[in-house]
């Protein structure tokens, strides 16, 4: 679609959809910023985007959606909602972000989803890329809206992208020259409904791929495995808890890469990350890597030099004996467990936070006689304590605020 002249919404006012904003404007759109938050101040995103975009607060007007040509809707907006469905009736075309971005980018997209282990992948995926290639970005999920590099790519550059479900829903054309999908366990179902939307969004990412492409997939997942057996691509599994014919997997503590022949990579005590799924987020960088063509020397000097994501597991400090570990980013139960799996001595565990709809069952059994006393609050700590109860862990301590 050439949106030049066009009138397109950008649905939601967040750091993407101001990011959208700006790119249409610079494509010669016609643009409207919506945003349902009456509590929002017009004149405080009015100083984010060009002078032209129209801007609308608070109720949906009816009326807008008949001088429409094109929706551009930020991930934080559920594509079910009532005036979503209403444009779609209507024929007006809703795009993501990512998928405006791609439209307008050049070079090569190295794509990661995952429920768990994104972030740490992309980031060091980009590491890696970076001292391979001159024109690297690293955008999407992350915190970087895809949109605001889009025009500054060129046909040599590559695009390090970590896309969320939320972001995949939305896509038409994306294609990645490699993608990975890290692992799927229950996450967001307060916005997917089912587990099995949730999935179905995940394996968006492979959807427009071809057999001259190349999808990288958990060995150790179930539903990973099942989806590489009718993916319309090249697969490669990595594992870390059997050797492959063929993939990237951990053989004793020695991170091997077997695709063309087989290559040590590092040993994971040369690593600064800790954990086993840190290892697993590892091989799925490494493998993307590898595939795309990077010699496996500056793959391993990269590997030995990252030190980590903020907030994931990350060592804060040590104070009169007691270490100190931020893992805020364990959003979800398996990545807070996957978080106390690392933990290696006792451990007091401070959790709680917004209900997601998931189940804290499996999180109290992961304690496993590690954690001695937890301190919950938030929305969810009444639901996390009946389920301690239930498990027999009784030194439980509620608590308001975190001071």
């Amino acid at each position: 679609m050439d949106i030049r002249g066009k009138k397109v919404l950008v649905f939601g006012s967040g750091i993407s959809g101001e990011a959208a904003a700006c790119l249409l404007v610079r494509q010669g759109a016609e643009v409207i910023l919506y945003d349902g938050n009456g509590k929002l101040r017009e004149e405080d995103i009015r100083k984010k985007v060009p002078a032209d975009v129209r801007i609308v607060l608070g109720t949906f007007p009816d009326s807008l959606t008949e001088e429409l040509d094109l929706t551009v809707i930020s991930p934080g907006v559920p594509t079910d909602l009532p005036v979503v469905d209403r444009m779609r009736k209507l024929g007006i075309p809703i795009w993501g972000e990512v998928e405006l971005a791609y439209r307008y980018t050049k070079g090569d997209v190295l794509a990661i989803t995952g429920t768990n282990g994104k972030t740490t992948t992309t980031t060091l995926l980009g590491e890696i890329m970076k001292k391979y290639r001159e024109s690297v970005f690293v955008v999407g999920n992350i915190g970087r809206p895809y949109t605001s590099i889009a025009e500054e790519t060129g046909e040599d550059s590559v695009i390090v992208a970590e896309i969320s479900s939320f972001q995949l829903e939305t896509i038409h054309s994306f294609r990645p020259a490699v993608s990975a999908i890290l692992n799927i366990t229950p996450d967001h179902l307060n916005r997917h409904h089912t587990m099995e939307a949730y999935i179905a969004a995940k394996e968006r990412i492979a959807g427009n791929q071809t057999p001259s492409d190349c999808c990288i997939l958990n060995y150790e997942d179930d539903v990973l495995r099942e989806f590489g057996e009718r993916v319309n691509t090249r697969v490669l599994y990595f594992s870390s808890r059997r050797k492959l014919n063929r993939g990237v997997y951990l053989d004793g503590d020695m991170i091997v890469c077997d695709i063309d022949k087989r290559i040590p990579v590092c040993r994971t005590g040369e690593l600064q990350v800790l954990g086993t799924h840190n290892y697993e987020n590892v091989m799925a960088a490494a493998a993307m890597a590898y595939v795309y063509g990077v010699p496996v020397e500056v793959i391993r000097e990269t590997l030995k030099e990252f030190k980590g994501v903020e907030h994931r597991i990350e060592f804060v400090a040590e104070k009169n004996g007691v270490a100190y570990y931020n893992d805020s980013k364990g959003t979800n139960p398996d990545a807070a467990i996957r978080g106390i799996r690392a933990m290696n001595r006792p451990t007091v565990l401070i959790g709680g936070g917004y209900d997601k709809d998931s189940s804290y069952d499996e999180w109290i059994q992961a304690f496993d006689g590690k954690v001695r006393k937890l301190v919950l609050l938030g929305a969810t700590r009444e639901k996390i304590s009946q389920a301690a109860e239930k498990a027999g862990f009784e030194d439980v301590v509620m608590a308001d605020t975190f001071e």
